[in-house]
């Protein structure tokens, strides 16, 4: 579902965020993007979803080539940013329609998978009010719900339950994991939470001045009865000292 080559992403003034990144997705996985601040995650994420465009390197997206065509990656993925786009004053039903006609979907086919998509985000009913009107999971599950109104294979989830309270977190938890079951679909996602990446994913990708040091199952990266928190620091640590040359 994602395969990059040497993804790179160097900014004006000679910043280098990513440098060469390989990452393989298998259709159907959950797979978790974790770094710090400054580690080239947003970056990584930004090009995968065709809104930047890559330095150098190559990539295929949802069977697409990311440079080539980034249209026809845009018809099959989702994108949840880190902050929330939703209007606070208008109506979200008359918002979802208009995602819906954007996508090339006609009417009766948008409201079709709007409820669709309400229902399975326990949002049913909620819809006719604005987002100020909703508390911050709730907007966050409508996050969620636009970017899903076009049935995407793959979803890219960017900090998606940061600030939110932990029955918030535990329940979009749940409706992440319903929708890899229930519909197959892949989710790449970023986190600061380890305990989010240890419940949620099947494998894990540690990036570190833009450059994967790490990656395997939440257990393989829990060998020696280390938590995922010791073994981030860890992976972390290590790559830093590389980097100085220590």
């Amino acid at each position: 579902m994602i395969m990059t080559a040497g993804l790179s992403k160097t900014f004006e003034g000679g910043v280098q965020a990513v440098q060469g990144v390989d990452i393989e997705v298998e259709a159907g996985e959950i797979v978790g993007f974790l770094g710090q601040n400054g580690a080239g995650k947003t970056t990584t994420m930004r090009m995968l979803t065709t809104l930047l465009r890559p330095t150098s390197g190559t990539a295929t997206v949802a069977g697409h080539d990311l440079v080539a065509e980034p249209r026809e990656v845009r018809r099959r993925i989702g994108y949840v940013a880190q902050s929330s786009p939703l209007p606070s004053g208008t109506p979200l039903r008359d918002e979802l329609e208009l995602q819906g006609l954007l996508h090339g979907l006609g009417r009766r086919e948008t409201a079709a998978r709007a409820e669709e998509v309400l229902a399975r985000l326990e949002l049913t009913g909620l819809d006719a009010r604005p987002a100020a009107a909703l508390s911050g999971g709730q907007r966050r599950r409508f996050d969620v719900a636009f970017a899903l109104l076009h049935d995407p294979a793959l979803l890219f989830l960017d900090e998606p339950t940061t600030g939110l309270d932990p029955q918030s977190r535990a329940q979009l938890w749940d409706h992440i994991r319903a929708l890899r079951a229930h519909r197959g679909t892949t989710v790449f996602l970023t986190t600061h939470y380890l305990d989010e990446a240890d419940a949620l994913c099947d494998r894990l990708l540690v990036i570190d001045h833009g450059r994967i040091v790490a990656e395997g199952t939440p257990a393989q990266l829990k060998t020696g009865g280390r938590t995922l928190d010791d073994a981030f620091l860890d992976i972390t640590g290590r790559a830093l000292r590389e980097e100085a040359g220590i």
